[in-house]
C-alpha cells in the first residue's frame, strides 16, 4: 500500500522504496544499514558531498539571527546580497545580475519571461517564439516542460504553451531555417550546454557557436540552462565557460548549494539588465521564498567550500579517471559505448538501463537511468577509490545482467 507520500518521477502505485537515513561524503545508508556509493551526486547536485558541517553550521547561524525573511521591495538580506555577487562574479556575465528562485524548473521559467519581457521592453511584442532542442531537459513547470524536447515529459498534460518550436538536437541548419521562417518572432534559444537528463549529450563541435552566431543575427536571446552544468560539473564554474560561448541568460540551481537548501536562479546579462532597469518598468514575477537568508547562507558556505577546496579545479582529474574506466569497460566489450565530459558520463548499454541500475543498487552503487544508458555524475569530492568501486561495480553486474 503506498503511504502518503506522492513520489516524484514515480508510478503513483509503486510502494518498494528504500529509505536513506544518513549521508556522509559519497556513502548513503539506508534504515537496514546497507551502504551506498552515491555516484549520482543525489541528483546531479551534490558538488561537496554530504554532511559538510561548513554548510549545515553556516544554515544554523543565519537562521537564528535572521530565519527568513522577504525580499520583495524594499527588503533585502546580507547572504542574498552575498550569493548573488559569488555567482555573478563566477559567471561569464559578471557585469550582470541575478535573479532568485527554488529550483531550476523555477528558474527556467523566469528565464522564459524574462526573454518575452526583454523583446516586449525592445517593443517587438511579435517575438514570442522559442526554440528548443530534442532531447533537451528543462524542468517540470509549464513553462519548461513547453520547453523540453524529452516528448515522453510533454504527454499527459493536455495543452502546453504555445510558440516552441523544436528541432534535432545538434543540427544548426535547423535551427537557422527556422528563424529564417519565423523572422523577427524568435525571442530565444533555450539549451543545455550539455544535455543531462535527456541522455548526456554534449555538443557537436561548433554547434553552440553557431547558435550564438544565429541569435545575434535574428536579434534573439540564447539562454543556457546550466542547472546542471553550473557550478563545476565541467571543470569550469559554468558549461558557457568550458566551451567559450557567452549567453544572454543563464539558469542555475543545484550545485549552488550542493543540494543543501533548494536556490535556483537566473544570470541576466548587462543588456538585458539595461532593458529592466529603464525608469517606470518593475518585475512583476517573482517567489515567496526567492532570496530565503537561510538558503543564501548555505550557497555561500559551498561556493566558499568549493574554492578553498578547489573542486572546480579538480574535474580533469575525475574526468580522466572515469573516461579511462569506461573506456576500458567499452574495450573489454561490458558497455557499448560511453559519452560525457568533465564529471558527468553516460554508459550507454544499448538496452533499458532501469534494470540495470537495480542491480547496482543491490551491489550498493547508485546511478540514474536515461533511456538505455546510466548517468554517472558523482560528488566533485569523490575518491580514486571510489571511482574503482563503481566501475568495479559495472564490470560485475553489467555481465551478469545480460546473461
Amino acid at each position: 500500500m503506498p503511504t502518503k507520500f506522492l513520489h516524484p518521477f514515480t508510478p503513483p502505485a509503486a510502494d518498494d522504496f528504500v529509505t536513506i537515513v544518513r549521508a556522509e561524503g559519497c556513502t548513503l545508508w539506508d534504515d537496514h544499514g546497507r551502504r551506498y556509493l552515491d555516484a549520482m551526486a543525489s541528483l546531479w547536485y551534490c558538488q561537496v558531498g554530504h554532511g559538510r558541517a561548513e554548510i549545515i553550521d553556516a544554515v544554523a547561524d543565519q537562521m537564528r539571527r535572521l530565519d527568513a525573511y522577504q525580499t520583495f521591495a524594499p527588503f533585502t538580506n546580507e547572504p542574498a546580497e552575498e550569493l548573488a555577487a559569488m555567482v555573478a562574479m563566477r559567471s561569464p556575465l559578471t557585469d550582470g545580475r541575478v535573479f532568485f528562485c527554488g529550483s531550476g524548473s523555477e528558474a527556467v521559467d523566469s528565464a522564459l519571461k524574462i526573454a518575452r519581457a526583454t523583446h516586449q521592453l525592445r517593443g517587438e511584442p511579435d517575438r514570442q517564439v522559442v526554440i528548443r532542442r530534442t532531447d533537451a531537459y528543462h524542468g517540470t513547470n509549464f513553462g519548461g516542460t513547453s520547453a523540453q524536447g524529452i516528448a515522453g515529459n510533454r504527454e499527459g498534460w493536455g495543452d502546453l504553451l504555445p510558440h516552441f518550436v523544436e528541432v534535432p538536437r545538434d543540427d544548426i541548419e535547423a535551427v537557422s531555417t527556422v528563424m529564417a521562417a519565423n523572422y523577427g518572432r524568435v525571442a530565444a534559444v533555450i539549451t543545455e550546454p550539455v544535455q543531462g537528463a535527456g541522455g548526456v549529450f554534449p555538443p557537436a563541435d561548433g554547434y553552440l557557436e553557431g547558435l550564438r552566431r544565429l541569435c545575434d543575427q535574428h536579434g534573439a536571446l540564447l539562454i543556457f540552462d546550466e542547472v546542471i552544468c553550473g557550478f563545476g560539473r565541467l571543470g569550469e564554474w559554468f558549461g558557457a565557460q568550458h566551451f567559450g560561448v557567452t549567453p544572454d541568460l543563464m539558469t542555475f540551481a543545484k550545485g549552488v548549494t550542493s543540494g543543501y537548501q533548494p536556490v535556483g536562479g537566473v544570470i541576466c546579462s548587462r543588456a538585458v539588465c539595461d532593458l529592466l532597469e529603464q525608469p517606470g518598468y518593475a518585475l512583476r514575477t517573482g517567489y515567496t521564498y526567492a532570496g530565503h537568508p537561510a538558503c543564501m547562507a548555505a550557497g555561500v558556505a559551498n561556493l566558499a567550500l568549493m574554492e578553498e577546496e578547489q573542486l572546480v579545479q579538480r574535474v580533469p582529474h575525475l574526468a580522466e579517471r572515469l573516461s579511462e574506466g569506461l573506456g576500458a569497460l567499452q574495450a573489454d566489450g561490458i558497455i557499448q559505448s560511453y559519452r560525457g565530459t568533465g564529471a558527468v558520463y553516460a554508459a550507454e548499454l544499448g538496452c533499458d538501463a532501469a534494470p540495470a541500475r537495480m542491480r547496482l543498487l543491490e551491489a550498493g552503487v547508485v546511478l540514474r537511468p536515461i533511456g538505455s544508458a546510466l548517468a554517472i555524475c558523482p560528488p566533485l569530492v569523490i575518491t580514486d577509490h571510489e571511482i574503482d568501486t563503481l566501475l568495479d561495480a559495472l564490470a560485475d553486474v553489467l555481465p551478469n545482467l545480460r546473461g
